[in-house]
């Protein structure tokens, strides 16, 4: 082989070794992708879990995207899987509007070999990889068990919950129910809506009724900040000040909290349950056991820790 041959042999070696190399090296810098699928991003609890998600996803070297529909109908929401199905991303999280309208496109994403993770709202679906959230029976029993300490047996309460149906909901109401007849709490009342845009509308009108049916009323537990909020307004307006329970921890309730108008509610966790729900999606993409439920946790919020934690949403929210 002549000399000139040779050095055109090791040029080219050089050439396909670097080349390979930075093949390898695009492959090895490409993030995992991770798509969540919210209800909405119009209300503070759900970016909230926005929030904690991006964090994730910056923790864990994600390349990750938060999308919900517009205005939080199905429908929406049934489009946008559509087009992250097409996308194929590496894991979804997702909190089904209506779990059964929703679970038919979530198994083709299982057909198709990508983890699927539900956040804050479960559902009993064999294929899911993990449901990160509330345990949300026992949200409600604490909730009860903090209105109970705050009155008297005998004393009367009102239960405000949500959508008629609605899984979580039922399962707050049953165990704040529960946990107030324990304690000889008289409920004498709990209310649902037919439709959640209807909510504030129907909150408020039930909340008049029972105030004239019930004038001796001592408290309420509400299913949810928004309708604890709802509930607060028709007090205020009446100038009657009582314990109302709410369940999400948003700023508003924590406000009213720190103020002294509320002496204290119960809180979901929905920045862990983004940040967890994406922690556990890098655990799938490694191929690492994820438990099949992990709980994002119940709080206790009074005058005392309200502070600090509405410092870390406005922080995280800014």
């Amino acid at each position: 082989m002549n000399q000139k041959r040779k050095i055109y042999l090791i040029i080219v070696s050089f050439i396909i070794i670097g080349t390979v190399g930075i093949i390898s090296k695009s492959f090895a810098d490409e993030k995992p992708k991770v798509v969540v699928v919210l209800k909405e991003v119009n209300s503070e609890y759900w970016n909230i879990i926005k929030a904690g998600s991006e964090k994730g996803f910056k923790d864990f070297g994600i390349e990750g995207k938060v999308i919900a529909p517009k205005n939080g109908t199905t429908e929406e929401q049934l489009f946008l899987l559509e087009r992250t199905l097409r996308e194929n991303p590496d894991v979804l999280i997702v909190s089904p509007i209506i779990p059964d309208r929703v679970i038919p496109i979530l198994n083709k994403f299982v057909e198709k070999g990508v983890p699927t993770l539900l956040v804050d709202t479960d559902d009993p679906w064999k294929n899911k990889t993990s449901y990160i959230g509330t345990n949300n029976l026992e949200l409600g029993k604490r909730a009860g068990q903090l209105l109970a300490s705050q009155l008297q047996p005998g004393d009367k309460v009102a239960l405000f919950g949500g959508e008629i149906g609605v899984r979580l909901i039922d399962e707050r109401l049953e165990g704040a129910e529960n946990s107030l007849k324990k304690a000889g709490i008289d409920v004498v009342t709990t209310i649902n809506v037919s439709n959640y845009y209807e909510q504030e509308k129907t909150i408020k009108k039930g909340m008049e009724e029972v105030l004239q049916e019930h004038p001796d009323l001592k408290g309420v537990m509400a299913v949810t900040d928004e309708v604890a909020l709802h509930v607060q307004e028709v007090l205020k307006k009446h100038g009657l000040s009582m314990p109302v329970t709410g369940a999400d921890g948003i700023t508003d309730m924590l406000e009213l909290i720190e103020d002294g108008t509320l002496s204290g509610s119960v809180s979901q966790n929905p920045y862990d349950m983004g940040y967890l729900s994406v922690e556990a999606a890098a655990k799938a993409i490694k191929g690492e056991k994820v438990e099949k439920n992990i709980d994002s946790g119940v709080d206790i919020i009074v005058k005392g820790n309200a502070e600090q934690r509405l410092k870390f949403l406005k922080d995280v929210l800014k």
